[in-house]
């Protein structure tokens, strides 16, 4: 009887595969908006990770401190992907409730989906 079991199993992992796939389009469209500086710095990012926007307030720029503006840039990107990483796991997690993946695992797996 383990032929059924494969076969229903290979039916799972391409089902799997397709709504993996339908909730990266998803991912696609939606966006998370992070802040630094008190809003100063805005960054808007898609949730397959690609920088839509970046708004900079204009008294954000001194000539004189210009790290300040990097870092405030770079906290607000960091943050920005984070929660756009998290967005994805919730969306993806849930796609392998029920099938045993068994040994597909450890660091070659999905970062957050525990696989």
């Amino acid at each position: 009887m383990p032929q059924p079991n494969m076969n229903q199993m290979l039916k799972q992992v391409q089902k799997m595969q397709q709504d993996m796939m339908k909730a990266q389009e998803q991912l696609a469209n939606e966006t998370v908006t992070s802040s630094a500086g008190g809003g100063m710095v805005t960054v808007t990012i898609s949730g397959d990770l690609v920088v839509k926007d970046i708004q900079i307030d204009p008294d954000a720029i001194d000539p004189e401190d210009p790290e300040l503006l990097a870092d405030m840039v770079l906290a607000a990107v960091n943050e920005a992907i984070r929660q756009a990483q998290e967005l994805a796991a919730t969306k993806m997690g849930g796609l392998t409730g029920g099938l045993d993946l068994g040994g597909l695992g450890g660091p070659g797996g999905i970062p957050g989906l525990g696989m």
